[in-house]
């Protein structure tokens, strides 16, 4: 019976070690989730606006980001005469920065300025400038118009006369996206959902920031859906110029893993909106999806289970209780025999 029970035994402890023998994790806590911010910081003291300036000068390096995917990019500035002189100098600061962000050229991202209040001004084209340099001395030669705020008439005349392969937008066939940026502080003085329908259709992607007194309403008739992504609001024009970064994730496709690993303790992934962590091989990400917890795996030298081995098992299976019903035939005889013995008696 020893070699019987042994058997079993034997391939029981075995089948158990295949059953752990799959890979072992070990797990982190769940990550907590943080809003993204949809608006730009609270407006601070006028005497701070210099030193803020000054610090973003110092951090910010042009074209550092940018992959830049191609783009045919119009602002649509409001120079209506509720901007200040020197809040329109602001507007132009952004103006800059963007450009700083963008990888400009012929073949790469093409941008031009419609510059509106009663009426609009076509600042530049698409097709004007292929570098940094004049784009950027362009931008600080606008004047603000200083009348009403005709921003309906304004996306009108962007779509019909620089969004067109005559003003050096590119065609259809090559998928560049055609995207618009809207900055205004007040009220249209005419309609601007039906001519943003049509911009739309046209797909135009629009892009609407406010700024201080700026409809809300408007500003949401004008943008792209969805709301979140195409609406942003400032409290001040000394602040406008931090919507810079948020354009440039937009706009550029950020890469996100140049600005350090985001807490990957192994490898960090750009992607078009945000980052990956991985692990290098023979590691598995855990669930906080940063961290990485080595492959554990129960080794078997042999596996005494699989066909040979379970023949062989079989063959010792059958030949036990083969021996157990020769020796159960065995015990019933000598029964026997007792018992003829007795009766005789």
């Amino acid at each position: 019976m020893k070699p019987f029970f042994g058997g079993l035994g034997y391939c029981f402890a075995i089948l158990v070690l295949q059953v752990q023998g799959t890979n072992y994790r070990f797990y982190g806590r769940e990550p907590q989730r943080v809003s993204p911010l949809r608006f730009a910081h609270r407006p601070v003291a006028r005497h701070n606006l210099r030193n803020i300036q000054a610090a973003q000068d110092t951090v910010h390096t042009p074209e550092r980001l940018c992959k830049s995917r191609p783009l045919d990019l119009v602002f649509i500035i409001d120079s209506s005469r509720s901007v200040r002189p020197a809040e329109f100098e602001k507007v132009k600061i952004f103006l800059s920065d963007m450009v700083d962000t963008l990888d400009i050229g012929q073949d790469a991202t093409r941008v031009a300025v419609v510059n509106y209040a009663s009426t609009v001004k076509i600042e530049f084209l698409l097709k004007t400038y292929f570098n940094k340099v004049d784009m950027k001395q362009a931008v600080s030669r606008i004047e603000p118009l200083s009348t009403g705020t005709m921003t309906g008439l304004a996306i009108k005349n962007a779509m019909e006369d620089v969004f067109n392969e005559r003003a050096g937008a590119r065609g259809r066939s090559l998928n560049i996206p055609r995207v618009a940026i809207i900055v205004t502080d007040g009220r249209p003085q005419d309609k601007v959902e039906e001519v943003s329908i049509q911009a739309r259709g046209a797909r135009i992607e629009i892009y609407a920031v406010g700024v201080d007194r700026a409809d809300m309403q408007s500003l949401r008739l004008m943008a792209t859906p969805t709301l979140d992504d195409h609406v942003f609001y400032v409290e001040t024009y000394g602040v406008i110029e931090k919507l810079t970064s948020k354009f440039r994730k937009t706009l550029c496709g950020e890469d996100s893993c140049s600005l350090g690993n985001h807490g990957c303790e192994h490898i960090c992934v750009s992607t078009a909106a945000s980052y990956n962590c991985k692990c290098r091989d023979g590691f598995n990400l855990n669930e906080d999806k940063r961290t990485c917890a080595k492959e554990v795996r129960a080794r078997v030298t042999v596996d005494p289970c699989k066909c040979e081995a379970q023949l062989a098992f079989q063959k010792t299976v059958q030949s036990s209780i083969q021996s157990l019903a020769s020796r159960l035939d065995e015990v019933a005889r000598k029964m026997q025999q007792l018992e003829n013995r007795l009766h005789n008696k």
